[in-house]
């Protein structure tokens, strides 16, 4: 149904606005597809235990790792199902939990995402998407599996948030003042990106926003324009991505970075990722940068020193490469950026796993 307003004179307002459809509020969906005691439960473990490996106290470190994106939902239950025994076989070294991402930030145009076009053909049926991902994390969490996504729009947490152990921002959204207020009211850890160049300040300033109080425009439960006053997120940590100068992975890298966050009175424990930029795009190169990520922690621990690297984050699913979105797609194929297949995934968190035994 379209709800075109006639109150101001549509030669000066909404000129470019083609049509408004309403959606389902975030109370009403969460109404719709409610959540059990358990799974709370389990959400606010997930958050206590990445909450300990981000201050220092738990030192396994934290591997967010699955599809680039999520674009088809049994896919991605199948990837979670074979996730779930694997995290649980390296969990007293390593802290396994699954990349769920819903939303896909474009520099120019594309697919943004299972919640914005879930029929990935230009319908935009956005009160689907919302419970397609709804229905999938409430799914993954009923596994027992720790939950991550990255969040695009600042509305999406209301009808999601709930359901998530952590969050990243992008690096084309780090430096959004939207998207810092928003990361200071989110319940979850939340990870910000370096810029896409390469900028690991942009990110510092992010987290320093982030652990601020604010008071902006929003929305509540009830869909309702909202004044939100938040009291700041203590969770906030740096996440090395790379950049069009190079990458940042390396020891001296991490230690500069490391420094910055020092000299800024925060928390010198960051993440790396192991795809974009680090990996120069190329998926397969995500098993290099992996393998000196692990190297760099256990040769902390073997001189009695505190590792800077509190996790990483890797871009995996169950068949390797990448797909356009044309024609029959192929089965566990990623249809953004390409990913390390399964049978990768496993060798990778299992030596990782006797590396720092």
């Amino acid at each position: 149904m379209t709800d075109k307003q006639t109150i101001t004179d549509s030669r000066v307002s909404n000129t470019r606005v083609s049509s408004t459809h309403r959606l389902i509020r975030p109370l009403d969906l969460l109404h719709e597809m409610p959540v059990s005691d358990v799974i709370y439960e389990h959400v606010l473990e997930v958050r206590e235990t990445i909450h300990r490996i981000v201050n220092g106290s738990d030192n396994r470190p934290l591997v967010i790792v699955g599809p680039c994106s999520i674009h088809d939902p049994v896919a991605a239950m199948d990837y979670a199902r074979r996730l779930k025994p694997l995290a649980a076989s390296v969990s007293d070294r390593l802290y396994v939990v699954m990349r769920v991402y819903f939303e896909k930030p474009r520099t120019t145009v594309g697919w943004k995402g299972l919640i914005n076009d879930p029929a990935m053909n230009g319908s935009f049926d956005m009160g689907k998407g919302l419970r397609l991902a709804r229905q999938l994390l409430l799914d993954i969490n009923s596994l027992g599996l720790p939950t991550a996504t990255e969040i695009l729009e600042p509305f999406t947490p209301q009808y999601i948030g709930d359901l998530l152990g952590w969050v990243a921002i992008g690096a084309r959204t780090t430096e959004s003042q939207t998207h810092r207020q928003m990361a200071s009211g989110l319940s979850a850890p939340v990870g910000f990106k370096n810029s896409t160049d390469g900028n690991t300040k942009v990110a510092v300033d992010a987290m320093l926003a982030a652990a601020s109080s604010h008071t902006f425009l929003g929305i509540n439960e009830l869909g309702e324009t909202s004044i939100v006053e938040t009291t700041g997120n203590s969770d906030t940590h740096l996440i090395l991505r790379g950049g069009s100068r190079g990458t940042n992975y390396d020891q001296q890298e991490v230690f500069k970075a490391a420094e910055m966050l020092r000299s800024k009175n925060l928390n010198p424990r960051l993440m790396v990722d192991c795809s974009h930029a680090n990996s120069g795009k190329n998926y397969s190169r995500q098993v290099m940068v992996w393998d000196n990520l692990i190297d760099q922690i256990r040769q902390a621990r073997s001189s009695n020193e505190p590792s800077f690297i509190l996790g990483a984050m890797l871009e995996s699913h169950i068949n390797a490469g990448r797909q356009d979105i044309d024609g029959d797609l192929a089965y566990g194929v990623s249809i953004t950026d390409a990913c390390i297949d399964w049978q990768t995934t496993e060798e990778l968190l299992q030596r990782g796993y006797r590396q720092l035994g």
